[in-house]
């Protein structure tokens, strides 16, 4: 088989894995700004790491701030997940809604996320990040804040 008819049989394959569905439960861990963990129906937890969306690590500028600021939204709190497909890590990949508020949106909105420019498919998302940059809101507060993927690189 050729190389071009693999990749788009792979891709194929990929694309009707990762079909979005969506589930709810309880996020009862957070554990940074933008992963979380969701007991589903009070019998299984799934780690979710917030779509389009990359927040500071824990050791990072602000990285503390925005793991509070995403424990404030959605702590305790009964989430409905659109599940976007699995990572390489076992983590599902999802935009969280809390009573109707997208807390993926809410993150960047608040300047506690960049877009994931690398994985970003919400079009709303870079307007909401120009608006948090002009306004300095949290991470923007920072003169250069580094995006979380150059700190990753780094270490």
């Amino acid at each position: 088989m050729k190389r071009s008819a693999m990749l788009l049989t792979a891709f194929l394959c990929v694309g009707h894995a990762n079909a979005q569905t969506t589930f709810s439960g309880d996020v009862v861990r957070i554990l940074d700004g933008d992963t979380v963990e969701v007991l589903e129906a009070g019998k299984r937890t799934h780690r979710v790491r917030l779509a389009n969306i990359d927040a500071p690590e824990r050791r990072q500028a602000f990285g503390e701030v925005s793991h509070q600021a995403l424990a404030t939204m959605a702590f305790r709190q009964q989430v409905e997940v659109l599940d976007q497909g699995g990572d390489q890590y076992g983590r599902r990949i999802g935009v969280l809604t809390v009573n109707g508020r997208n807390l993926n949106a809410a993150m960047v909105a608040q300047g506690m996320a960049w877009v994931y420019t690398r994985y970003n498919t919400d079009r709303t998302l870079p307007a909401l990040e120009q608006q948090a940059r002009a306004n300095q809101i949290g991470l923007w507060a920072d003169k250069n804040p580094t995006p979380p993927w150059d700190f990753r690189r780094a270490r």
